[in-house]
């Protein structure tokens, strides 16, 4: 029998950082489509279709849904992907899924960002009459007033109001039951994943008091509130909520620079940076992620092995530019001159004498100047 599993879309490198987009009641994936390519050039971005919408069938979930078993198929969704650990911004419904798991789940959730969302959606009354209302008359009538609970006047996304007219009636409605049984207000202190929480200030439907009361309860948690937007803030102002999500999301580039720097020294760092170009600045961000935020501090190794890893697969690749700054680097790692000799002796033998030789050359030359 096939897994069922909620429809998603998986973009950017599979090497990279996973990061799980969560959408609101009444969207699609679509909801973050001006926002996850972006996402996508640092990190393997999933985003997913909730029971009902989009292409994931209503039957995932029946009436009296709970937000426990939207994150369950979410956890589901990451096991078949192969997904252990991840970070995940959702927005309202999909903010309320990614409280769930930080709280219930943090083994597997590495960072949070709440959007447009709340700790409790105003009690289960109204959610029951929507859920009535919807399994009695279908989405066609709730889908016309979509516009003002979502934008501020004047501004709309047709897809997406197309999308709420055409989702599953059943599949709607078992999320509106969802969040009307959902409160986790008394759980959220024990939220320890790195929180980001942002409100759309013109936002009706979840206002800023409620992301207020989330950032004020979960253990140093930052807030943004970003004015000119309503309930879905990553449609209407996308590069704003963009700027939030990398800030929060960045560990490994600002990690990255940091080891860069105690590897390579302030003044060579400083050089690199005076002359990074627009051109160059999205090489600069990768190495900063990928080398220095990921690969150099891994505890695995030390950094003595890894410059003498290094060491030898830049002599193999002729790349003697980057001997000579990773010979400085290995100095500053705790290499002597004479474990850097005896790895470059090494290199004789697995990667030919010529190449040695000019390591050889190259390292003296080094060493001279360190002396001078």
């Amino acid at each position: 029998m096939t897994e069922k599993l909620l429809n998603h879309r998986a973009e950017g490198p599979t090497s990279g950082p996973t990061l799980i987009l969560g959408p609101s009641l009444g969207t699609s994936l679509a909801l973050w489509d001006k926002v996850a390519p972006e996402l996508s050039v640092t990190h393997r971005v999933v985003r997913f279709d909730l029971p009902g919408h989009g292409g994931t069938p209503a039957g995932l979930i029946g009436p009296g849904a709970t937000i426990a078993d939207l994150a369950g198929l979410v956890l589901t969704l990451a096991d078949s992907l192969g997904i252990e650990r991840f970070a995940y911004a959702g927005v309202s419904l999909g903010g309320a899924i990614g409280q769930y798991l930080a709280v219930h789940h943090p083994e597997r959730v590495s960072s949070l960002a709440v959007i447009c969302s709340s700790a409790h959606f105003n009690g289960a009354k109204p959610w029951q009459e929507r859920a009535e209302l919807v399994r009695r008359e279908g989405l066609a009538g709730l889908a016309e007033t979509a516009d003002a609970r979502w934008f501020t006047p004047g501004f709309t996304v047709p897809e997406l109001v197309d999308d709420h007219r055409n989702a599953d009636p059943a599949g709607y409605a078992a999320c509106c039951d969802a969040l009307g049984a959902f409160d986790i207000r008394e759980d959220l202190h024990r939220i320890t994943v790195p929180t980001l929480v942002v409100a759309g200030r013109e936002d009706p439907a979840t206002p800023p008091a409620h992301l207020r009361e989330i950032a004020d309860a979960v253990p140093g948690a930052s807030l943004t509130e970003i004015s000119g937007a309503s309930h879905l803030a990553v449609v209407e102002r996308p590069e704003a909520v963009l700027a939030a999500l990398r800030g929060h999301f960045d560990g490994h580039a600002r990690r990255g620079m940091e080891v860069r720097r105690e590897v390579f020294g302030d003044a060579y760092v400083d050089r690199a940076q005076t002359r990074q170009t627009p051109f160059t600045a999205r090489f600069q961000d990768f190495i900063s992620r990928y080398a220095w935020g990921e690969i150099w501090t891994d505890p695995t190794l030390t950094r003595r092995e890894r410059s003498m890893i290094t060491l030898t697969a830049l002599v193999a690749h002729g790349h003697y530019d980057e001997l000579a700054l990773h010979v400085r680097a290995a100095r500053r790692n705790g290499l002597t001159p004479e474990e850097i000799g005896a790895v470059l002796l090494q290199t004789a033998v697995y990667c030919g004498v010529p190449a040695a030789n000019s390591a050889f050359a190259t390292a003296q030359r080094v060493l001279a100047e360190e002396e001078a």
